[in-house]
């Protein structure tokens, strides 16, 4: 029996998720997207996929770069993920925060907990959506907490007790 739209997004939302940015290219060609569909694949060779909507220009340069980083969001970044999930479109997107680029040449945000620079790896179709697996080519990582999605709200961690 399959459930609806709606149902699935409803479930999928009960899933706190580490708020990222998945990007790609240089200069006015640089794309990005909001995403908490990544996740880690394997440590030999260190990998991790990321999902991203087929029908998205982030989607596009991806493929044709072969490349792309995934910036963890610090708790303070709830409005660069606003920007990237929609507010602003194409570079334009990377007027908000702080951005340079890592030594592969991929946007960097400076004050992302984690920056991960990959080569993809493989790239397949699965329903709207393309998951990638990209080798990690590069880390540059930070102190401090990560924003979390989950309720269709970002949420900031506390230490338990």
């Amino acid at each position: 029996m399959a459930i609806t739209t709606d149902l699935f997004r409803r479930s999928m939302s009960l899933f706190p998720g580490a708020v990222t940015l998945i990007t790609t290219g240089s200069g006015d060609n640089r794309r990005g997207i909001t995403a908490t569909a990544v996740c880690s694949v394997s440590d030999s060779p260190p990998s991790l996929l990321v999902c991203v909507n087929r029908k998205s220009a982030t989607c596009d340069a991806i493929s044709a770069t072969g490349r792309f980083s995934v910036q963890l969001l610090d708790e303070e970044s709830d409005h660069i993920a606003l920007a990237f999930a929609g507010k602003l479109q194409g570079a334009d997107k990377f007027s908000a925060g702080d951005w340079t680029d890592t030594g592969l040449g991929q946007p960097r945000l400076t004050t992302a907990l984690a920056c991960l620079s990959c080569r993809v790896l493989t790239e397949s179709d699965s329903g709207s959506h393309r998951i990638f697996v990209g080798e990690i080519e590069d880390a540059v990582l930070a102190e401090g907490g990560a924003l979390v999605y989950a309720r269709s709200r970002f949420h900031r961690l506390q230490a338990a007790g």
